[in-house]
């Protein structure tokens, strides 16, 4: 478990707080969706969580009870961040394998492979650093898979990934996803990860707007379109215009069956309501 209390934080010369008396649990072997605007510090939480910055003041944010910027290598072995803007060093593809399995003590070498194969990506590669980003995207996020580790932090992982490899992405999370597995998906692109997601938190600087499950979600509320006569129904929460109509956020009827949770307009009607999703 994640457990976040009180926490504050600054970039220095900043002259405002990214954080300011911030508390998040984060609960284990779920998919986490993590949303907010440019700013609201997505990024930032996962490098507390993963020990890369360290808070200003308050409590620490501890993994398993082991505070995360004392970067333990108990710890390490067991977190994988994937950057937005991961790069790989100028070596061979058969170099980096063996740097990356003598680190993870569970890294699977018939899984990395078999996450290329999937991606499409050859095995052959002499020079990581001379890939595309979205080439450099498959290799790292084959790498988080088959690193065995039970935390996997993912910020904007389809950035840079063509449409198909978008669904690539999903197939491949999803097959190498396990119980005692925790990821926390940081990205602007939603519906990439749709299909994915078990949890949705959505930030507004210091306050959560939402933690909620999607399973809560669904079971309340269903996303469908609906007629300019319906949407003055007090069963509507919200509408937005879409390609099919109105787009809507309604509370959902006795057996009426369950939709897939829409981020896009779920994102737009948290961050119009302040989070009084009701």
């Amino acid at each position: 478990m994640i457990d976040i209390q009180n926490l504050s934080y600054r970039y220095p010369g900043a002259s405002r707080k990214v954080f300011s008396d911030f508390s998040l649990k984060i609960s284990d072997g779920r998919i986490y969706g993590l949303l907010g605007k440019n700013g609201t510090g997505k990024s930032t939480l996962l490098y507390l969580i993963s020990g890369l910055l360290r808070p200003s003041k308050g409590s620490l944010v501890t993994v398993d009870g082991v505070s995360s910027f004392e970067r333990r290598p108990e710890m390490l072995r067991d977190i994988y961040l994937v950057s937005e803007d991961d790069t790989l060093p100028g070596i061979s593809l058969k170099e980096y394998l063996k740097i990356c399995a003598s680190f993870y003590p569970m890294f699977s070498e018939e899984t990395f492979y078999q996450c290329l194969s999937d991606f499409d990506m050859p095995t052959d590669i002499r020079n990581l650093h001379a890939l595309s980003m979205g080439q450099r995207k498959k290799v790292t996020m084959s790498t988080a898979l088959a690193s065995g580790c039970r935390l996997l932090l993912m910020d904007e992982p389809t950035n840079g990934l063509d449409i198909p490899s978008k669904a690539l992405f999903r197939k491949v999370v999803a097959r190498n996803m396990s119980d005692d597995r925790t990821m926390i998906v940081s990205t602007h692109q939603v519906h990439d990860v749709e299909p994915l997601l078990d949890h949705i938190i959505i930030l507004d600087q210091s306050h959560i707007l939402l933690d909620a499950s999607v399973d809560d979600i669904t079971s309340r509320y269903a996303f469908r379109n609906v007629s300019p006569e319906e949407a003055q129904s007090t069963d509507v929460l919200y509408t937005e215009p879409g390609p099919m109509g109105l787009a809507a956020i309604v509370r959902r009827r006795d057996g009426e069956a369950e939709t897939q949770v829409n981020l896009e307009l779920l994102f737009d009607y948290v961050e119009l309501s302040h989070g009084a999703i009701r």
